[in-house]
């Protein structure tokens, strides 16, 4: 006598694939067929992902969750646009995140200086004022000469203060370009101050 066949199960959500199988079928329900269930699904699966991820980023607790509100919001009016045999359901609301926080990284503001309070009588006399001018002027024209690349990564890391990992997040390129960038673009800039008194 011979033993029946193991029955057939459902896909299981503890395994990677098959919850990765799992949002993608939900997310061809959102876009096939306006499906507010799957996007419950989708929501509690992808919102806490999210929101720690854009944490990390560096948004504090109330703006991340703003916006996994609009990523989500965004991800059941484009849902026409998602092709699974181009990306899984993660990549494409992913990517739509990643690009949100880009666009707010943009929007915000550079940073204030910080004010230096001068002790009485230190005001600089007109040939330190002159001598600082010039200095500006060369580092002006030293940073011109540079490549659009080197330069924004540069700026993004000693006059808006932020980490390599930040700047490879925010422009999606990778860790080991960024550093390349900054280094190749300080030796430049070395190269044409090298006359300038420390």
């Amino acid at each position: 006598m011979t033993s029946p066949p193991p029955e057939e199960t459902g896909p299981d959500p503890a395994r990677p694939a098959d919850a990765a199988r799992a949002m993608t079928l939900a997310l061809l329900a959102v876009r096939d067929r306006r499906d507010r269930e799957a996007f419950g699904q989708l929501f509690d699966h992808f919102g806490p992902r999210l929101k720690a991820m854009l944490m990390r980023g560096g948004l504090r607790d109330g703006s991340a969750e703003d916006v996994v509100q609009d990523v989500m919001l965004a991800v059941w009016h484009k849902a026409a646009q998602f092709d699974p045999h181009r990306a899984e359901a993660s990549a494409w609301i992913y990517r739509i995140a990643r690009n949100r926080q880009i666009d707010l990284a943009r929007r915000r503001p550079p940073p204030l200086p910080d004010v230096v309070e001068e002790p009485e009588g230190s005001e600089p006399d007109a040939a330190q004022i002159l001598g600082l001018a010039q200095e500006a002027a060369r580092l002006r024209a030293a940073l011109g000469k540079l490549s659009p690349e080197q330069n924004r990564v540069l700026q993004q890391a000693y006059m808006e203060d932020l980490a390599h990992s930040r700047i490879s997040e925010l422009t999606g390129l990778p860790l080991g370009t960024i550093k390349s960038r900054i280094r190749l673009g300080l030796e430049r800039l070395r190269q044409e101050l090298r006359d300038l008194k420390p």
